[in-house]
C-alpha cells in the first residue's frame, strides 16, 4: 500500500534528522582545531553527505522493515556484526548525551552568568528532565521534532544573515595555522553534526512514489543543509575568528548582529533544542537496548526500560563528574561519541556495498571509503569503538556458549 508522505514533508524530515544541538558549539571547536582551513572540512563532509544519503535511502528501499543500521550490518555480515553495530550506535548516544547536555548548559550558564559550575548543573538538570520524561513515557513527537528543527534552521539563518556584515578579513589569515592535517581533526569533530542521514532510511515506504519523490527529497534536503552549514561556518570564522574558545558561539553571532536580546533568545532556544533532541535519542536508545537484549546481544535486564534509563543516567552522571573535575573535556566526549557513530557508518556503508546493486552500490562504496578516512582522523578515539567491539564479541560468545550448554542440541 503506498504511503502518504509528501516530498516536502520528506525533505523536512531529512533536514530535521541532520540538524541538531551540535551546531551550537561544534563550528567553533572545528575553527579552533584547524583555523580558517576548517571550511575545507565542512565542504568535504557536505560532499560526503551525498553518497551517504543515497546509500541509506537505497537501503531503506531494499529493507523497508529493517531496524536501522544494525539490521543492515546483520543482513550483510551476520548477527555478531549486527550486535557490534547496534552497540556502537547505543554508545554514541550514551556518550554523546552528556556532551549535548553540556552544550545546552553552556548557554544556560551564559544567560544566568553562572559560570562552569552553572553549565554542569544545567546539563545535569536537562539529563534528569529527559530521563524522567522517558520514565513517564513522554517522548518527543515527530511533529515536535520538526518544529524544533525548523526553529533551529530559522535561528541559523538569522544568526548568519545578521552577523555576516560584522565579518573581518583578518580572521581568515593565516588560513591553515595548525597545518593541513588539522583539517582531518576538524572533520572528525564536525561529523557529530552530520549524524542523521541514517535516521530516515525508512522514509521510502512512506512515500507515494518513492522512485520520483526520494531523489527530490534527498537533494532538496542536501541543498538546505549545504546553505545552512556553509553559512554558519563562514559566519563563525569571519565574525568570531578561530581562537576565541567560546562555549556559546551561536549566541555571540546573534549578539553581533542583533545585540543582547538576540543573545538571550538564543540561550532559551538552545535549551529547548537540547532537551527535545536528547529526548528523542534517549527514547531510541532505550528501544535499541531492548532489541539487543531480545537478540541475546546484551544482558536480559537491559531490555527493561527502567534499567536501561538508570544505566544511561548513571553513566551520564559519571561523565558529568569527570567533566566538572576537568578529567575530561567537552571535545573528548564529542570525539568519542563521533568515533562510535562513524564506526556505525563504516559498518552500514560496507553493508551497502554487499546488499545493494548498480549506482546505489557505487554510492555505498564511495561513502564507505570516505567514512573510513574520517574514522582514521579520530586518532586515539578509535579505541572507543574498538573496545566496544571486543567487549560485545566476548559477551555474545559467552551468551551463546551458555545457551548451547543449556540446550546441547543448539549451535554455539
Amino acid at each position: 500500500m503506498p504511503g502518504s508522505l509528501s516530498t516536502r514533508s520528506a525533505t523536512a524530515l531529512y533536514v530535521g534528522a541532520v540538524l541538531g544541538p551540535g551546531v551550537l558549539l561544534i563550528p567553533a571547536l572545528a575553527a579552533e582545531a584547524a583555523g580558517p582551513a576548517s571550511i575545507v572540512a565542512w565542504v568535504a563532509l557536505l560532499g560526503l553527505s551525498v553518497p551517504l544519503a543515497l546509500t541509506f535511502a537505497a537501503l531503506g528501499v531494499r529493507f523497508p522493515e529493517a531496524g536501522g543500521t544494525a539490521a543492515y550490518a546483520r543482513a550483510a555480515f551476520g548477527a555478531r556484526t549486527g550486535a557490534v553495530t547496534g552497540w556502537w550506535f547505543l554508545a554514541g548516544v550514551v556518550i554523546g548525551a552528556p556532551a549535548v547536555a553540556l552544550i545546552g548548559g553552556f548557554y544556560v550558564a551564559d544567560l544566568l552568568g553562572a559560570g562552569e559550575a552553572g553549565a554542569i548543573a544545567g546539563a545535569a538538570a536537562m539529563i534528569g528532565i529527559v530521563v524522567a520524561a522517558n520514565v513517564a513515557g513522554v517522548h518527543t513527537t515527530a511533529k515536535l521534532q520538526l518544529v524544533l528543527a525548523g526553529v533551529l534552521a530559522a535561528l541559523l539563518v538569522v544568526a548568519v544573515v545578521s552577523a555576516l556584515p560584522e565579518s573581518r578579513s583578518e580572521n581568515w589569515t593565516p588560513f591553515a595555522p595548525h597545518g593541513w592535517a588539522a583539517v582531518g581533526t576538524a572533520a572528525s569533530l564536525l561529523m557529530f553534526s552530520f549524524i542523521g542521514w541514517e535516521a530516515v532510511s525508512h522514509l521510502a515506504g512512506e512515500l507515494r512514489d518513492p522512485d520520483r519523490q526520494l531523489p527530490r527529497a534527498i537533494f532538496a534536503a542536501l541543498a538546505v543543509v549545504v546553505v545552512l552549514y556553509l553559512g554558519l561556518a563562514v559566519a563563525t570564522l569571519g565574525v568570531l575568528g578561530s581562537g576565541t574558545g567560546s562555549t556559546v558561539p551561536l549566541a555571540e553571532l546573534m549578539e553581533a548582529g542583533l545585540g543582547a536580546p538576540g543573545r538571550s533568545a538564543t540561550a532559551v532556544l538552545a535549551v529547548l533544542l537540547t532537551v527535545g533532541t536528547m529526548n528523542a535519542y534517549v527514547a531510541a536508545a532505550v528501544q535499541l537496548s531492548g532489541a539487543l537484549a531480545r537478540e541475546g546481544a546484551s544482558a536480559p535486564r537491559l531490555g527493561r526500560p527502567a534499567v536501561a534509563l538508570g544505566a544511561l543516567a548513571g553513566i551520564g552522571a559519571v561523565l558529568l563528574a569527570l567533566l566538572a573535575t576537568d578529567v575530561l573535556g567537552t571535545q573528548d566526549l564529542i570525539h568519542a561519541s563521533g568515533a562510535a557513530f562513524v564506526a556505525v557508518y563504516v559498518s552500514a556503508t560496507a553493508a551497502g556495498t554487499r546488499l545493494l546493486a548498480g549506482p546505489a552500490r557505487w554510492a555505498a562504496g564511495i561513502a564507505f571509503a570516505a567514512v573510513v578516512v574520517v574514522f582514521a582522523f579520530a586518532g586515539a578515539f578509535v579505541a572507543v569503538p574498538a573496545a566496544i567491539a571486543a567487549v560485545v564479541l566476548l559477551a555474545t560468545h559467552r551468551i551463546r556458549v551458555r545457551a548451547a550448554a543449556a540446550c546441547p542440541g543448539s549451535p554455539a
